[in-house]
């Protein structure tokens, strides 16, 4: 039955508590006390130290989205509840985690500002970036990390399909983190080099691979290598225009002419519908003072840098690749 508009308007604006509740359950660890056998609610809640009613009346409302369900007297796991288990091969726990710590609630708190004075809410509200306060906080800063991995461990899926590495002897991941989404990409090109470049920190915990480089250095600061690709996986929306335009730059300039740039990211529609780039680009805007992009200003910012968008390819998931060539 459709909603009246008043009805539709109260759930909108309630709609962060279901979130929450996401988030206090996935801290808690409730998906991994679950088995193959409902619980009961008293069980539940001694396991992982909640109050039982508490907590029944937040796993009902996230039995209404479709996370966890009532079966048989007792709570069990749904195909989305599965995703909060820490040895889920793409568990989002970790990321739930981080979205939904203290600091980010933080930052979405402090968006009243941001919308007031341009500035990210995280600096508002912690007076920092959320670069320095993960580096001031190692236990958030080792979930951050961890959100990472579990979001490009996702991602893969999607990126394999469409991004063909085969035809380049040597592929630059800038900024790669942990090095799994070229590790993939690498699967898929048995003759290809890999360079893995980000920060010192970073690359000297990524796992030591076969085919692949382990650079350190900042894009920002740093002579970026020579490759005959280059990837840039969530790296450009977590800057505004000013370091976005400066990073672009420095992979031109480490760039032969005729090397090929891959963009990945989330592209905001040009229709009003509903996706989630315009949610990360608010995520953008509370925490990390980057922003999401439409494809016009993607192609003009390439351009503004010395490459030509040869084209804009979609993957299955959120994520589109720009697939730039330097000029």
């Amino acid at each position: 039955m459709e909603m009246p508009p008043e009805a539709a308007f109260f759930v909108l604006s309630t709609g962060h508590f279901a979130p929450r509740c996401c988030h206090i359950v996935a801290e808690l660890g409730v998906a991994d006390v679950l088995g193959e056998e409902p619980m009961a609610i008293e069980d539940l809640a001694a396991r992982v130290g909640a109050h039982p009613d508490a907590l029944q009346r937040m796993m009902r409302l996230l039995a209404a989205h479709g996370v966890f369900e009532r079966r048989g007297g007792g709570w069990a796991h749904t195909t989305l509840s599965e995703f909060l288990k820490e040895d889920h091969p793409r568990s989002l726990r970790a990321f739930i985690r981080m979205i939904g710590s203290q600091a980010m609630w933080d930052a979405a708190g402090a968006l009243s500002e941001s919308v007031k004075t341009g500035r990210t809410g995280i600096e508002s509200a912690l007076g920092q970036s959320i670069w320095e306060y993960c580096a001031e906080n190692p236990e958030d800063g080792r979930i951050f990390d961890e959100a990472m991995t579990a979001k490009s461990h996702g991602e893969i899926a999607t990126i394999r399909p469409v991004l063909d590495v085969s035809e380049f002897a040597r592929v630059a991941d800038i900024g790669g983190g942990r090095g799994h989404i070229l590790a993939a990409l690498l699967e898929d090109a048995p003759n290809t080099q890999g360079i893995l470049f980000d920060l010192p920190d970073v690359v000297a915990a990524a796992p030591d691979r076969d085919r692949i480089e382990k650079r350190p250095g900042s894009f920002l600061t740093d002579d970026l290598p020579e490759a005959d690709a280059y990837i840039l996986s969530n790296i450009i929306h977590d800057w505004d225009d000013p370091e976005a335009n400066a990073i672009l730059a420095a992979v031109r300039k480490a760039a032969p002419r005729g090397a090929k740039l891959f963009v990945i990211e989330e592209i905001l529609p040009d229709t009003p519908a509903l996706h989630s780039a315009m949610v990360v680009d608010i995520i953008m805007l509370a925490a990390a003072g980057g922003r999401e992009r439409t494809r016009g200003q993607y192609e003009r910012m390439l351009e503004a840098n010395g490459f030509k968008t040869l084209r804009i390819v979609q993957t299955e998931g959120p994520l589109a690749v720009v697939l730039g060539e330097a000029v």
